[in-house]
């Protein structure tokens, strides 16, 4: 990924662009930092597009899917309370 300073890419957006649909997203930094990173509308609308597994999916997937978990509720008396 190509990295732009932030007046580079305001001097020449229109090369940013470019840039973006041939190789692919391109960061922007400000600073020596990554502050941004501009996408193509191919890779974005791809992106958005992506199937995100439910949470039932998600949980099926676990590593610790068939796990038997013993859980004890506490025996210890429960504690007074003002109101």
């Amino acid at each position: 990924m190509q990295t732009w300073q932030l007046q580079e890419a305001k001097a020449q957006l229109s090369e940013l662009v470019k840039s973006c649909q041939r190789e692919g997203p391109q960061e922007i930094s400000v600073r020596g930092e990554a502050a941004a990173v501009v996408l193509s509308r191919r890779d974005y609308d791809r992106l958005r597009q992506a199937r995100r597994p439910g949470l039932v999916e998600f949980l099926r997937r676990s590593p610790l899917r068939g796990v038997r978990l013993s859980v004890e509720r506490s025996a210890s008396p429960v504690r007074d309370v003002r109101l």
